[in-house]
């Protein structure tokens, strides 16, 4: 059975995911911050037929990512499909606009992004490529591709997103003829908020969509 890593998952997006993925086919491993509401995910998702386990880890804490990829290894083999979608920080205390940013205050937001990002690549892509199979995707909001599209204040994470939305561009460019596929998916809507277009599930079967193409870089959501 394969099996997907969803890194930043929560009750919205990444459980949406989860459960296209699991209802063809997929193992699911959950990866956020905490053991107690990953264990509730994964219950949901066994209810569900689904076979899935949570592996606690801090993106931002590059060895506990590591480690927790070790894990899920250990309890359900190679790493088919990775999904790094770390929930966005909406605190107000952690949002820079551009005259205010600093490198201490942007460190944080690379740590988040770009270094998460390339952390959790980093435990699956050697593997991938030796068997020439596997899938990479990468969520960011939509100012990584259009740094206007938020209001000034989400200067420091559209910084960050842009610069984890160029490496995963890159990492596309260099896997081009492998059996190993790479994209992004900016969203460009606040999830829930609206009609159906704006709900996690919708938006879930998109994935599935970009996975079984595998065709282009980039693909971004958009219902403005």
């Amino acid at each position: 059975m394969p099996t997907i890593a969803i890194v930043g998952a929560g009750s919205g997006m990444g459980l949406s995911i989860a459960k296209v993925f699991g209802r063809n086919g997929f193992s699911v491993a959950l990866m956020a911050r905490t053991q107690e509401k990953l264990n509730g995910l994964a219950a949901e998702l066994g209810e569900a037929g689904i076979e899935a386990a949570g592996f606690a880890a801090d993106v931002t804490d590059r060895p506990s990512l590591a480690a927790a990829f070790t894990r899920i290894k250990e309890r359900f083999g190679q790493v088919d499909v990775l999904e790094y979608s770390p929930a966005p920080k909406m605190n107000p205390e952690a949002m820079i606009a551009p005259l205010d940013a600093t490198v201490e205050n942007l460190q944080p937001e690379l740590d988040y992004y770009l270094y998460g990002g390339l952390t959790a690549a980093q435990q699956v892509l050697p593997e991938m490529i030796e068997r020439d199979a596997g899938t990479l995707l990468f969520t960011t909001g939509g100012s990584s591709l259009e740094v206007l599209a938020g209001p000034p204040e989400f200067g420091n994470i559209a910084v960050a997103t842009a610069a984890l939305r160029a490496y995963v561009l890159k990492l596309n460019q260099v896997l081009t003829g492998t059996g190993v596929y790479a994209a992004h998916v900016p969203i460009f809507a606040w999830i829930g908020s609206g009609g159906p277009e704006t709900q996690a599930d919708t938006i879930a079967e998109r994935y599935w969509d970009i996975y079984t193409k595998r065709e282009g870089a980039e693909h971004p959501y958009d219902v403005r």
